[in-house]
């Protein structure tokens, strides 16, 4: 068995915006507060606090007046922040990760935690606690058992992510070989004759880049239109045009090799080469020219 992880577009209203932003607010604030309350238990001399201590704190947070606005979102998200958070301690301990840091909120990525069994699905809809149904850009599996749902934002749409157990199902050998060699005009070019495009290419990406320098230049002319001595004023022009800049730079990352289309698209790809050559398997992040035998473990030899 192993874990597949989905990722989809959510299709809020203006209200279950609102409760998405407070949910993110809220466990970007409990994440801080648990490494406020460790390091100041730290300076003290005591032990590590653990999870469950620090969430029958937040218990009795919420029933005090000046934090009932944590009642407004699921306990759940609380709950999960205080469990990262020590978590995040806990690998900084062992050596896994660096020195857990405070979540800002302009460069910290909105997300929060939708418990998994309260986590319901129908036909384009998703059920998030406290927000409600949710519409979806595509349909969640049904009737699986879903894995450590995450709520995140982009800085232009919304997403949930959730794990589900998937079968491997093994792959027969055969004796056919197939090269791939991966470039920059093409995505890939294969022995057989086959070529795959590079989205990163195409005309429509193309127009956006250029949409954006002429932004970019714009917001950069008003910076020196309204300069003060040394120091750069902010204008309203300048707010609204920098909002188009994120705006427009989400479309591009949209379409960029890190984005979810563009992986999907990999990985129709990878799949279209595995079905054609019995169980061929690639890695597309790879820069350099491969030679890659059909196998059930993926032998690559890089040709340098």
């Amino acid at each position: 068995m192993m874990f597949l992880t989905k990722k989809i577009r959510l299709k809020p209203d203006e209200y279950q915006e609102k409760q998405l932003w407070k949910s993110a607010g809220t466990a970007r604030w409990v994440y801080n507060w648990t490494l406020d309350r460790q390091n100041e238990n730290y300076k003290q001399g005591n032990k590590f606090l653990s999870d469950n201590v620090l969430r029958k704190e937040i218990t009795q947070l919420r029933k005090q007046e000046d934090f009932k606005w944590l009642n407004d979102v699921s306990n759940n998200v609380a709950k999960q922040a205080v469990k990262d958070a020590c978590q995040a301690y806990k690998r900084f301990f062992k050596g896994v990760s660096k020195y857990p840091k405070f979540k800002s909120r302009k460069k910290s990525k909105p997300s929060f935690y939708n418990d998994n069994v309260k986590l319901k699905v129908k036909n384009s809809l998703v059920l998030i606690e406290k927000v409600g149904w949710v519409k979806t850009s595509e349909q969640l599996p049904m009737n699986v058992k879903y894995n450590n749902p995450r709520i995140t934002f982009d800085g232009k749409y919304w997403y949930i992510s959730v794990g589900m157990e998937q079968e491997i199902n093994e792959i027969e050998l055969n004796s056919h070989v197939v090269g791939i060699d991966l470039g920059i005009k093409a995505l890939a070019v294969c022995s057989d004759g086959k070529v795959f495009k590079n989205i990163n290419k195409t005309v429509e990406v193309k127009k956006i880049e250029k949409r954006l320098r002429r932004l970019q230049r714009r917001v950069s002319r008003k910076y020196e239109i309204n300069k003060e001595g040394s120091r750069f004023v902010k204008t309203s022009n300048i707010i609204k045009n920098r909002k188009a800049n994120t705006i427009l730079t989400q479309t591009i990352i949209k379409h960029s090799k890190k984005s979810p289309s563009s992986n999907n698209k990999c990985n129709r790809e990878n799949q279209t080469l595995q079905s054609c050559n019995g169980g061929l398997e690639c890695n597309w992040n790879d820069e350099k020219s491969s030679f890659i035998k059909s196998n059930s473990q993926t032998r690559i030899l890089r040709i340098y």
